[in-house]
């Protein structure tokens, strides 16, 4: 069977839209959600080291070497490897410093990652894998340059370690006052851009699947601070272990008698138009049965609403009618009630009641100020003792006084006098 033209260009739209898609490994990346540290003490995922500090890890950012202390050195690796070969990484960073400040970022691919730990290209001893060290070598103010050991070469006791990089180019990465952004593609090749500027790209590296990415940062004496706001891991392949970016339609399969979701297949297995347009026509057949299952679902979820409606609807209590009448009357007799006591409070003049307030007011106050001081003053008057009554009372007290010890004096002359 020859297929007409009409499909074959349906069936190349859809292969380049399936070869050129793009899956983020969520347990490979952090930054592209907020916050990506669900408990502020980690990222899922990655692990955590740092030499003479603690790496701070805030909601936005990753500082893996701080401005103070000097010396430092920081370090976060995945936890999964990779499972496919082409793959890209896009890693926002930002590094700050006093003028002479010193250090280095390092991004890993590497097999065995406790074997580079915390140690930048210039202190791992050997390593195998991918290494791109960004720094001020050579005084240039900035520099990007790509490494490859195969697990031979001690990079440590290495006289020339420069002679070894496969890449490199300028860029000035201090200071900038905002994250710059490094991607590197591994797909049909390998290539390094900053900024959506090109760094360097070649077609003869191959990296193997199953290995490890990393971040390390270093700082000397004079510290220059790094921070790393986001590192994301893409494929044009979902990985087995990639449970949170499983597409919509594998989440349908689960409906009851949709078909089997078809597997996802590289383009370059596909050959010819009869098995582009078969498989095309499989995949569109297939949506259209998961289509149909998800309206089948949503009718069935209709009906169960409507029947637990029904079931709440007589589970509630029967009223009389008479009691409903009985309170629609009261409820409008309420309102009659309420709607005169509006009209009368807006149909009214209230003005001539308040002055007639006011003028009371007056009167009471002009009365209490005009009456008040004298009446007062008659009061205290009236209630205050008299002085004249005062002073005969103390004097008749002091002449009784007088008399009783006069009186005292002649009985006690006029008793008999003992002798001895």
């Amino acid at each position: 069977m020859r297929p007409s033209p009409f499909f074959s260009p349906v069936a190349w739209l859809s292969l380049a839209m399936t070869a050129h898609a793009q899956y983020v490994l969520d347990s490979l990346s952090f930054g592209h959600k907020q916050p990506f540290s669900p408990n502020g003490r980690g990222i899922p995922g990655w692990s955590l080291s740092s030499v003479n500090h603690q790496i701070q890890l805030l909601s936005d950012r990753i500082i893996l070497t701080p401005p103070v202390p000097g010396n430092t050195r920081g370090a976060m690796w995945s936890d999964n490897a990779i499972s496919t070969q082409d793959w890209s990484v896009e890693l926002e960073f930002r590094a700050s410093g006093q003028d002479g400040g010193t250090g280095n970022l390092n991004i890993w691919f590497t097999k065995d990652k406790v074997s580079v730990g915390t140690n930048s290209v210039y202190t791992a001893d050997t390593f195998d894998g991918l290494a791109l060290v960004i720094d001020q070598y050579g005084g240039t103010g900035g520099k990007v340059r790509g490494f490859l050991n195969d697990g031979t070469i001690n990079f440590k006791a290495h006289s020339s370690l420069e002679s070894l990089a496969f890449g490199n180019c300028d860029y000035r990465y201090r200071n900038l006052g905002r994250p710059s952004k490094l991607r590197v593609s591994h797909q049909n090749g390998f290539s390094v851009h900053v900024d959506d500027r090109e760094c360097f790209t070649t077609s003869q590296v191959a990296l193997p699947a199953g290995y490890h990415f990393g971040v390390t940062a270093a700082a000397g004496d004079t510290p220059d601070s790094f921070e790393v706001n986001k590192f994301v891991v893409s494929s044009g392949v979902a990985a087995a272990y990639q449970h949170s970016g499983e597409p919509t339609l594998e989440k349908l399969d689960r409906l009851p008698g949709s078909p089997q979701i078809l597997p996802d297949q590289n383009a370059d297995n596909i050959r010819g138009n009869e098995a582009q347009f078969q498989d095309l026509h499989n995949r569109l057949q297939g949506i259209t049965h998961q289509i149909a299952s998800a309206f089948v679902e949503f009718d069935h979820l209709g009906r169960k609403i409507d029947q637990k409606h029904g079931e709440i609807l007589a589970a509630m209590p029967n009223v009389p009618q008479d009691t409903l009448n009985d309170l629609k009357r009261r409820i409008e007799n309420i309102e009659r009630t309420v709607g005169q006591i509006q009209r009368d409070l807006e149909g009214r003049d209230y003005r001539q009641h308040m002055n007639d307030l006011q003028s009371s007011l007056d009167s009471i106050k002009g009365g209490l100020t005009e009456h008040l001081p004298n009446t007062m003053r008659g009061i205290i008057s009236a209630s205050a003792p008299r002085m004249g009554m005062f002073l005969f009372v103390v004097i008749a007290v002091q002449i009784m006084m007088a008399g009783a010890y006069i009186i005292y004096k002649k009985r006690r002359n006029s008793m008999p006098k003992k002798y001895l």
